[in-house]
Parts: structure tokens; C-alpha cells; sequence
């Protein structure tokens, strides 16, 4: 993925498997539907909680992989915590595991250096980064504010008392987007009053129950309350309107910010080549598969696909990323 702006800096993914050495049924030669790609015994690990953007990748990929034959019997847990860097730890600990990988994005990217956790992704097997999104800004249905013009201007007025939600920790993607939007409406980024959720799941509720004035999170997430008329929709940070959705760009209503958010799959260290080579092969084959093409129509992302090496130099850049941001908004 590529940034379209210096501070729209990050895009924020997806999976983690979990278990007991490969195994392999039927040929392992590479050549036929799911054929070289059979893990019995794979587990995807969600980092966080159960309706949030790694969960929904990662149940996702789970159900294509095995509508299209490539394996089956995936089993998708949850182990939530501390924007994600509690399964983070659990998967380095992993150590060799090729029955494991994790669902994971930028979020965890920032959530190990605002918790400074212990163990990083540079600790990690690389497998793939598949898609990118936009963040979407919304409301309740019930809210006053009907436009982002009503919700900025209100925001500017007295930002403390506007708390806005995020499905991440400082640091993350759903924190990122309202400080860029908060600067670029001329709010000091220091003056928002961001509470953390741990998935867009969590977040979901203090939004409909009018604990936060706004939330922000990935498109992906709120597509359904959005086209139920549950929330409303007041503009998405990316470059371009969402297809399907009646919502500005934040550019477009006059903010200059441009942030679209990135997932990804890593694996536990210290696996043999065939072991990565194995899960790299069966996330490429459902990356090409027609399953997996519908699935990101449905759920407006946009694919993103990247393995291996460059995917673990673009995690590297990432990290450094996040850090210079922070530093530029003073946070």
C-alpha cells in the first residue's frame, strides 16, 4: 500500500494461525484446486474482539479458503487485549508453530508503541498484507449532527466535550484518522478527547448507545448498520467516495486528510521455509480465488495484496511511520 499523503501515512488486516506442525492431505505438488495447500489443524488468531475489522478478515478468509477447497476446518479464536499486542505476544510465543497465524493491521502497528509492548512485529513471521480501507465517520441515527460540517463545527467549539471512538489504540488507524481530521479543522490533536475501543465491535455500542458523539473505524465494519440506517454516515477519509455510499470525502468537504487503513496476516517466528512457504501458498491461492474477489467487493475493500520480504520492509516502514506522525501532531 501507498500512503497518498505524508500524514495520511498508514493505511490498518487480519489473521494468525495456531497448532501443531503441518500436516499435508492428497498431493503436496502445487498443481490442482487446494492441492499443496491443505493445513490440517489451522487456527486464524483475532487480536482482538468478536464484529471488529481483524475478526470480520478474518472469518472471511477462513469461510473463502474453504469454499474454495484449499483447506478446510479453519478454526478463527479471539484474544483480545491491549489493542491487539496480547495476541501478538501469544503468537511470538508460538515459536515454530506452522498451524497458526494472525489476523492483524496498522492497529497493532500503533498499539506497540503506545503500550511499548515487550514483543513486536518484527518478531513475526510476514505472510501477507491483503487489503486496504477507508476509515468512515459516523454518527447514531438520532444524532443532531447531519452533516460533517455540524459535527466539525460543534467539535471545534468545545473538542473535550465531544468524546470520538476508535476501534484501536493510540497510535492505530481509527486514532490516526480524527487527529488528522481534528488538525485539519484547526483542533490541536492534544485537545481531542479519543477513547480507545478494542475493535469496532466495542465500538459499535457506545455509538448507538450515545456514549461517544462519533466514531470512526473501518468501512468494512459498519457497512451493514450503515445501509440499515443505524448510523449515519457523514464522510470517509480516503481518496475517493465509497461505491454504494451517500457520504463525502473529508478532502472534498474542505479537510485535508487523505488515510486509508491496511490489513495483514503474520505468522509465529521460527518457522522452516516449507512451513512459510506452505501458508504463503494457500493465502496467494485465496487471494487469486473468486471467493475472495466477491468478498472484497462486498465489504468495500480494496485489494492490497503483498507477501513475504516486502511485505515485512513495508511493516518496517510502517513502524517508523507511526512514530514520525505522532511526533508531527504532538502527540
Amino acid at each position: 500500500m501507498q500512503l497518498r499523503t505524508p500524514l495520511a501515512l498508514l493505511g490498518a488486516a487480519v489473521l494468525v494461525l495456531v497448532g501443531p506442525p503441518l500436516l499435508s492431505t492428497g498431493d503436496d505438488t502445487g498443481t490442482g484446486t487446494g492441492t499443496g495447500t491443505q493445513i490440517p489443524g489451522l487456527r486464524f488468531m483475532v487480536p482482538n474482539t468478536p464484529g471488529g475489522g481483524y475478526d470480520i478478515t478474518a472469518r472471511t478468509a477462513a469461510k473463502n479458503a474453504e469454499d474454495a477447497g484449499l483447506t478446510h476446518n479453519i478454526e478463527v479464536f479471539n484474544l483480545p487485549g491491549a489493542g491487539g499486542t496480547v495476541g501478538l505476544s501469544r503468537l511470538v510465543s508460538e515459536h515454530g508453530n506452522g498451524r497458526l497465524a494472525m489476523s492483524m493491521g496498522l492497529g497493532v502497528v500503533g498499539a506497540v508503541r503506545s503500550n511499548d509492548a515487550p514483543k513486536t512485529l518484527a518478531d513475526t513471521t510476514p505472510i501477507a498484507r491483503l487489503t486496504e480501507e477507508q476509515d468512515v465517520v459516523v454518527v447514531a441515527k438520532d444524532s443532531p449532527y447531519k452533516t460533517i460540517d455540524d459535527l466539525v463545527g460543534a467539535w471545534k467549539d468545545d473538542p473535550g466535550k465531544l468524546p470520538v471512538g476508535g476501534g484501536s489504540a493510540p497510535g492505530g488507524p481509527d486514532h490516526l484518522a480524527p487527529m488528522l481530521m481534528a488538525r485539519a479543522a484547526g483542533i490541536a490533536p492534544k485537545d481531542v478527547n479519543y477513547i480507545p475501543f478494542d475493535g469496532g465491535g466495542e465500538l459499535l455500542a457506545s455509538i448507538l448507545g450515545d456514549k461517544v458523539a462519533f466514531g470512526v473505524s473501518g468501512v468494512g465494519e459498519y457497512l451493514d448498520q450503515i445501509k440499515a440506517g443505524e448510523l449515519r454516515l457523514l464522510a470517509v477519509t480516503g481518496p475517493e467516495r465509497v461505491r454504494g455510499l451517500d457520504a463525502p470525502t473529508l478532502q472534498e468537504a474542505g479537510y485535508d486528510v487523505n488515510f486509508t487503513n491496511w490489513r495483514g496476516i503474520v505468522a509465529p517466528p521460527g518457522l522452516t521455509d516449507a512451513e512459510r512457504d506452505k501458508l504463503t501458498r494457500l493465502i496467494e491461492e485465496l487471494h487469486d480465488s473468486p471467493e475472495w474477489r466477491q468478498s472484497l467487493k462486498q465489504n468495500g475493500w480494496d485489494d492490497a495484496f503483498l507477501t513475504g520480504d516486502a511485505f515485512g520492509d513495508f511493516l518496517d516502514a510502517q513502524d517508523s511511520r507511526v512514530v514520525s506522525v505522532l511526533k508531527e501532531l504532538g502527540l
